[in-house]
């Protein structure tokens, strides 16, 4: 979202990001604005985390974390933060991340358009005619799949509407109507902009609807990220692999060292980066594996032979647009669907997120043995990289221009 926000700005708008204070680092050349009664994360740590999804066992606890901490219960926080934003800035355009209701109230009560992002599939059951978000399921090929699907999609449904209360409490204190149910918020928005490419997700026998847009993978390193240079000579013969699990902390302590672990008698080249929220001093490798905070996956990604990683969007398709294969370790979120997309088209393996020492060790050697990872990584990059997915830049510029408050030359997003 930033990425697009620079985007915006370089062509003459005026945008204003509203968002947590430990985001504010990473948007010193744009407007900034820190939520006053909604949560807000001073820093990336895990301790600051509102929702802390790894601590519940199973995928109906997260789902109440989300809704307790994000979609529904500080959704008049949202809200009210908003609408004072809005009043002093009068803009155009609201865009907003998926998860936030109570911006989506905000926007509809302000009568003003709105696109919500996504930096991966859309995550909510499903006009895309896609797997239930968050299965890894392959596509439904049989009467069988469909009843599964349907049935997940229906309880999924029941589940959400937990949060239909706080939803409707703050709806009506912004001046709206309550909703039957919570997912029904989702239709205030102009624009969805998906910030995966149409030849992501698994094809369909009927377009999407029309306010979806598939923008493409919008990725680039953050503001914090280091730069790369290779420790090793240019002509050392090893593969190298890379090791990514998450910016942000997921509980990936235990997948990072079996990653390690799994290394440690590999003749190759091993890089693993592990963001803020982890300390390379508490995680021992050997001289082969280099273990850093941060480094240019740009730059570091397209060397590589291999990434292991927990198949997070970004992190992904990095390395698919590049033609390097992946060995995937899903531990939650979009995680499962990635893997399933990558394994499925034959570019990469898939293990649980229990997976031992040994098995990382066997997907890895299964993977740098066969080029036939590579290859079909390769073709899934092409396609990738070749498929003409809309610009977000001008979708929401024309959302300004249909603006009810838009000027002759609207410009503030």
């Amino acid at each position: 979202m930033i990425t697009v926000a620079r985007r915006l700005a370089a062509r003459g708008h005026e945008v204003t990001v509203l968002s947590d204070a430990a985001n504010r680092g990473d948007v010193a050349d744009l407007g900034f604005r820190t939520w006053r009664r909604a949560p807000n994360r001073a820093d990336k740590r895990s301790e600051s985390d509102p929702v802390r999804e790894w601590e519940p066992d199973n995928p109906a606890g997260v789902l109440q974390r989300l809704l307790d901490g994000v979609m529904a219960g500080p959704a008049l926080a949202y809200a009210q933060d908003t609408l004072e934003a809005l009043d002093d800035l009068r803009p155009e355009v609201v865009v907003s991340q998926e998860l936030l209701f109570g911006v989506m109230a905000a926007a509809e009560a302000a009568a003003l358009p709105l696109a919500l992002f996504t930096t991966n599939a859309w995550s909510f059951p499903d006009p895309l005619q896609q797997p239930p978000f968050g299965t890894g399921f392959p596509p439904a090929e049989t009467e069988a799949d469909r009843t599964r699907d349907g049935m997940v999609r229906a309880v999924t449904r029941q589940l959400f509407d937990a949060g239909r209360p706080a939803l409707n409490a703050a709806r009506e204190a912004v001046g709206l109507q309550p909703l039957p149910h919570l997912l029904d918020q989702l239709e205030a928005a102009d624009r969805v902009l998906l910030g995966v490419s149409r030849a992501w997700d698994f094809p369909t026998a009927a377009p999407p609807p029309e306010r979806f847009r598939y923008i493409g993978p919008v990725v680039e390193d953050p503001s914090w990220t280091a730069g790369w240079s290779s420790p090793w000579a240019p002509d050392d013969p090893r593969p190298l692999v890379v090791v990514s699990f998450s910016t942000f902390f997921q509980g990936q302590t235990d997948q990072i060292r079996r990653a390690i672990e799994a290394l440690t008698p590999l003749p190759v080249r091993a890089v693993v980066t592990l963001g803020p929220a982890l300390d390379p001093a508490d995680f021992a490798a050997p001289e082969h594996v280099l273990v850093v905070q941060s480094a240019s996956h740009d730059a570091l990604i397209p060397q590589a032979s291999l990434l292991v990683t927990h198949a997070g969007h970004g992190t992904a398709v990095r390395a698919i647009r590049h033609g390097v294969p992946v060995l995937a370790i899903p531990m939650g979120r979009d995680q499962a669907d990635n893997a399933s997309r990558m394994a499925l088209r034959g570019a990469g393996l898939r293990l649980d997120a229990s997976a031992t020492a040994g098995a990382v060790r066997g997907g890895i050697q299964a993977i740098l043995g066969d080029p036939g990872y590579a290859r079909a990584a390769d073709a899934l990059g092409e396609v990738l990289r070749t498929t003409g997915d809309v610009d977000a830049v001008e979708e929401l510029e024309a959302l300004a221009q249909a603006s009810p408050q838009a000027t002759p030359a609207a410009r503030e997003v």
